[in-house]
């Protein structure tokens, strides 16, 4: 039996047992309550209230540190050009 034979052979093998090892899904049971009564109550809304101040909070902090660093390149380059003896352009 060739190497490429043996593999096949386990392939095919190992696909069959998959096969049969998978369960075939069933349905769920009917609801048999009220739908209009599924609302999100106040857990739903202390989530939802959660996750928009914390994508606010990092909105606000990452405009914040962008503003810092580039603050500080200005103040580099206006440092780098009085070291080389020019003159910042007057503004």
């Amino acid at each position: 039996m060739t190497v490429t034979t043996a593999l096949a052979d386990s392939v095919l093998r190992a696909s069959v047992w998959l096969s049969q090892a998978t369960p075939s899904p069933s349905a769920p049971p009917p609801f048999t309550g009220d739908e209009d009564s599924i609302t999100p109550t106040w857990v739903g809304f202390a989530f939802t209230f959660a996750i928009a101040a914390i994508t606010l909070f990092l909105i606000v902090d990452m405009v914040r540190r962008v503003r810092r660093v580039r603050y500080r390149a200005e103040i580099r380059e206006k440092l780098e050009e009085e070291a080389a003896g020019e003159q910042p352009p007057v503004s």
